[in-house]
């Protein structure tokens, strides 16, 4: 490895920024298997924390095990319980507006339906960006097919996102919905919620927010912005495990307006009355459906422990300061070498990951971890993720992980894998 004279930035300066970071302890909340193995794709999947075989197994032996069905009367209550949680800590929002359940996409399909449904006589327009994340697109394309919807397409710079301006220029009296993530999944811009929010109250149409990479990433204020609709995941920044169920939000305000696409018991006005006729509740819960998968729910609970704990304020400070750490690294190691940042050149507009762009991204990322034991993520056309996670990144990591990356290019280890794309990536 290269030592601490090739760069204006050394790694005594990460150590130090190490010492004063206030949320190093929290690193000690998760698992590290591999010492040597720097983790910087939190933004697909979080780590382990640790607290979460404890958790599961009270689960599994105390309650499945001991309390059989009885344990029911706490199970019940979780969706919401855990829903008020990630509201008060992660997404700005009021009791009783989230609810976890199912996954990402069948939330965004319930909720898109509810919205549409509502929408008033002649809106027949759906707005998406074109760089909307892809199941996003694929559930909106099959919704306007089938109902006789118009899509209008917008545009985006792939390296700065969707502007705020292109969208005021397409949402009209037509629009039924716009689909947006807050943080783009491929560059990392930040949508300005409050001022997209607007645009649409005065066109009288809603916003259905994606927020699987924005959630645990950046702050979110669903109740100042004036946000009505909001889906996202769990699994990614917020370290609920893979496959973990998502959640779903719907201001206050509009929740008896709605009434999403499946009907469900579990929305159902006195569940265990069986009644013949659906009759959903009046809050929150009527969106809703089956019974909820227990043992997936169990990990978001230490993990929310911890965001509680740290708050949103510290852990988007420390988040800036270590993406403009490794920008900076790319400035002066990278760029030489092929590299350019492809994100927005403003703080603000960047959520919690670094997008670059290099001609052999693919094969530079398997030999990045292949070959110096760094995790990023390659997307399509030619971009690598990386992700320095607050909760239990180092600063040192992200100083190791680009004078890995530097080494992996200048000795053109790359050129040892296949060009060919796995499915995984």
């Amino acid at each position: 490895m290269v030592g601490d004279e090739f760069s204006g930035i050394s790694r005594s300066d990460a150590q130090q920024m190490d010492a004063a970071d206030p949320l190093a302890r929290f690193r000690d909340d998760f698992v590290f298997a591999d010492q040597e193995t720097i983790y910087l794709d939190g933004n697909s999947l979080g780590r382990l924390h640790r607290d979460v075989p404890a958790a599961v197994s009270a689960v599994v032996t105390e309650q499945w095990g001991n309390q059989l069905i009885g344990s029911w009367g706490n199970w019940i209550e979780w969706s919401g319980a855990l829903g008020d949680r990630l509201a008060a800590s992660v997404l700005g929002a009021r009791p009783g507006e989230v609810v976890v359940s199912d996954s990402t996409s069948v939330n965004f399909y319930k909720l898109a339906v509810a919205a549409l449904d509502a929408a008033g006589p002649g809106r027949d327009v759906i707005v998406l960006d074109a760089e909307e994340f892809p199941t996003n697109r694929y559930i909106v394309q099959g919704l306007a097919q089938a109902r006789g919807l118009r899509l209008r397409v917008v545009s985006s710079d792939l390296d700065e996102g969707l502007s705020t301006d292109d969208l005021g220029r397409v949402i009209d009296q037509d629009v039924a919905l716009v689909v947006l993530s807050m943080v783009s999944y491929r560059c990392g811009a930040v949508q300005d919620m409050a001022a997209v929010n607007e645009l649409a109250r005065e066109a009288g149409t809603k916003v259905l927010w994606d927020l699987c990479h924005a959630a645990g990433a950046v702050p979110i204020d669903l109740t100042g912005t004036g946000a009505e609709l909001a889906v996202g995941c769990t699994y990614k920044y917020l370290n609920a495990g893979p496959g973990a169920p998502a959640f779903l939000y719907v201001r206050k305000e509009l929740q008896t307006a709605l009434r999403q696409p499946i009907w469900g018991w579990f929305g159902q006005r006195d569940q265990f009355g069986m009644g013949a006729d659906y009759d959903p509740v009046d809050d929150v819960g009527r969106f809703l459906v089956s019974t909820p998968p227990i043992l997936a729910m169990a990990p978001l609970g230490p993990s929310l422990t911890s965001f509680e704990q740290a708050g949103p304020a510290a852990l988007r400070a420390k988040s800036v300061a270590q993406c403009q750490l490794l920008l900076d690294l790319t400035r002066e190691w990278l760029e030489p070498l092929g590299f350019r940042a492809a994100i927005p050149a403003e703080p603000g507009r960047r959520g919690g990951h670094v997008s670059l762009e290099h001609a052999e991204a693919w094969r530079i990322c398997r030999a990045l971890a292949e070959k110096a034991k760094v995790i990023t993520d390659f997307r399509v056309p030619s971009r690598i993720r990386i992700t320095p996670v607050p909760l239990y990144t180092r600063f040192t990591d992200v100083w190791d992980s680009a004078d890995r990356l530097r080494e992996v290019v200048e000795s053109r280890q790359y050129e040892a894998f296949a060009a060919e794309r796995s499915r995984v990536t």
